[in-house]
């Protein structure tokens, strides 16, 4: 990832694509993963404070912790005291999904970080409250291989435009185009 400077004087991230590894699709495959992630992101975050706002049992989260530190998605920070004087470490996430392309192939495990994806989307939606929505839109297309990946690159040039803004919301987003089944021969019957 790299940091640019638009011609208004204010950061921009630009992310290099890189191809995930099968065991970065493997931690990756499961929304409290992404979750953890997420809650991450903005500050550190114990496996007792986690698995607080995940309702998880701690030792559940710790799984999920692990496997996220052995794959550098999510760093501990120095060990400190806590509230009530034990000590605890923290984490906080890398920020190296940014960029990273999910391949797809016969293992499965581009589907599962899909799924998990949208997985862990819908939860961050409910826990956000009824009134969290800032627009939605799905709608089908048909496409030729080369028009797809240019669609992709696209939205990609679009959402590297933004740039945080100290004083903004946070905001989730999710881009996903997926193939629909095929179409049954014959009538539909019920």
């Amino acid at each position: 990832m790299a940091v640019k400077q638009t011609a208004s004087g204010a950061s921009k991230v630009q992310c290099v694509i890189m191809e995930a590894t099968a065991d970065e699709l493997k931690a990756l495959g499961h929304p409290v993963r992404w979750r953890i992630l997420r809650l991450c992101l903005d500050r550190a975050l114990t496996n007792k404070q986690l698995a607080v706002e995940l309702t998880l049992a701690p030792a559940t989260t710790l799984r999920h912790v692990r496997a996220l530190v052995k794959t550098n998605f999510l760093a501990p920070e120095p060990v400190r005291t806590g509230e009530h004087g034990a000590l605890e470490r923290p984490y906080r996430a890398t920020s190296r999904t940014r960029g990273l392309s999910i391949l797809h192939d016969d293992t499965g495990l581009g589907q599962r970080v899909e799924l998990a994806v949208l997985g862990a989307h819908r939860a961050e939606l409910i826990a956000a409250g009824v009134d969290s929505g800032r627009g939605s839109h799905r709608g089908v297309l048909r496409l030729r291989p080369e028009s797809v990946a240019s669609l992709n690159d696209r939205i990609r040039e679009v959402i590297a435009e933004y740039a945080d803004e100290d004083d903004g919301e946070p905001l989730s987003y999710l881009w996903s185009v997926a193939l629909r089944p095929p179409a049954t021969e014959g009538p539909v019957t019920a």
